[in-house]
């Protein structure tokens, strides 16, 4: 079997965005996977393209709430008390990259992401027959009360400087959008760029067949190691391609760490409970952003899921927190119907300050890093396979990446 020009790491979403992109500028590709495609956090995100999220989680609002919400061990956002001390590096690490300068500074570079994001996305789509998937139906912000909507203008005030648009609601006009929503919602905002895409899981998977109708290998095997030799790349000790992409999500630090590269990687590990489809009339996708949850209209079902549990990769899920979610959403839309649900629960690979690693390794540009897009790597993913396929192929990168380098840590 022929040697390929390159081999990603990573049978998620970002690796076999990257995977075909790199096809597509006429390289041989062999994916390997731990698990195979679609198995990880590609398989139940939120299916949204959330192009609008510009603020990082890393930020001085974030930092005020943040002792409201630890407390609260269903809530936004939590450590589990046997996770705590090994967390406190990357949680310090998380409130410097709250600061103000370097939040504007994380933002610019995250705004920039989105541009490109927004830019490659129908394209990609388009070059991969997958623009029937692509749904425009919208992201809805719901306000409990005046003083949430205040809260949140600086963000919102943030979007608009980067030309993001929106529109503030009145509960007239909020009912008009999506009806059947609790008395307690006042008012609300609208985002119409807010996009989704048909299931998650069945995207990764028809790019992986995509992948393989256009030549490409798929395997499976875990990889621990890497290492540079001349022109070659070695996996596990053994010669394996002139270059590899390193996209394998919450996994990524653990083999970049064999390159000299430490990387603080955490896992945002995600909750969710997939509804019926029939469960509710949702017309657009609706953020609960001081609950930190969202509910998702997928084509086969509705998806109630999201919140932060900084818990590593080897705890057992804690399903009550899907649990809480859903008892909200039920107070959320009285007419949500929570029976026949599925759990899932993902690990989405996040850095202290929410920005991924892009680029190349320490130890040379034969390895090419593409991880850490936390919540937003389907999101994300067109622009990561535009910037891989820039960098492997020796382009001038389509926006500025010093930002994402993996030597800011």
């Amino acid at each position: 079997m022929s040697q390929p020009d390159v081999i990603v790491i990573g049978a998620g979403v970002v690796g076999l965005s990257a995977a075909l992109g790199l096809q597509g500028r006429g390289l041989s590709v062999t994916v390997i996977d731990r698990e195979g495609p679609a198995a990880g956090a590609s398989a139940g995100n939120a299916s949204c393209f959330a192009f609008s999220e510009i603020m990082p989680l890393a930020s001085p609002a974030t930092l005020m709430k943040a002792p409201r919400w630890l407390l609260d061990p269903l809530g936004p956002l939590t450590v589990p008390p046997r996770y705590a001390a090994r967390i406190a590096p990357w949680m310090m690490r998380f409130a410097m990259a709250s600061l103000p300068g370097r939040m504007r500074h994380s933002t610019e570079a995250q705004t920039a992401l989105m541009d490109l994001a927004r830019t490659e996305l129908e394209p990609f789509l388009q070059a991969n027959g997958h623009s029937n998937l692509l749904r425009k139906y919208g992201n809805l912000q719901p306000y409990e009360s005046e003083r949430e909507f205040r809260a949140n203008l600086p963000a919102w005030e943030a979007r608009e400087r980067h030309g993001i648009g929106f529109r503030h609601l009145t509960r007239a006009e909020m009912d008009d959008i999506q009806p059947g929503l609790a008395p307690r919602f006042i008012s609300g905002t609208f985002t119409p760029s807010y996009w989704s895409i048909s299931d998650p899981k069945d995207y990764t998977l028809a790019l992986a067949e995509r992948f393989v109708g256009q030549g490409g290998r798929l395997e499976q095997a875990a990889v621990s190691q890497l290492g540079i030799v001349g022109e070659m790349v070695h996996i596990d000790g053994q010669p394996a391609a002139p270059r590899v992409v390193l996209a394998a999500g919450a996994h990524s630090h653990r083999i970049a760490r064999s390159l000299g590269d430490r990387i603080p990687l955490e896992t945002e590990r995600g909750y969710n409970t997939t509804l019926p489809v029939d469960a509710v009339d949702l017309r657009v996708q609706l953020t609960f952003g001081g609950h930190g949850f969202m509910v998702t209209r997928l084509d086969d079902g509705i998806r109630v899921g999201g919140a932060v549990e900084l818990g590593g990769l080897e705890a057992p899920p804690n399903y009550r927190r899907a649990q809480a979610m859903l008892d909200k959403a039920k107070a959320f839309l009285p007419e949500l119907d929570t029976s026949n649900g599925g759990q899932w629960m993902g690990f989405r690979p996040t850095l202290p300050d929410t920005l991924p690693v892009i680029g190349p390794s320490r130890a040379g540009d034969r390895v090419i890093y593409a991880f850490g897009n936390g919540h937003l790597g389907l999101t994300q993913s067109a622009a990561m396979a535009r910037l891989v396929g820039d960098l492997v192929t020796g382009q001038p990168p389509a926006i500025e990446i010093s930002p994402f380098a993996a030597s800011r840590f």
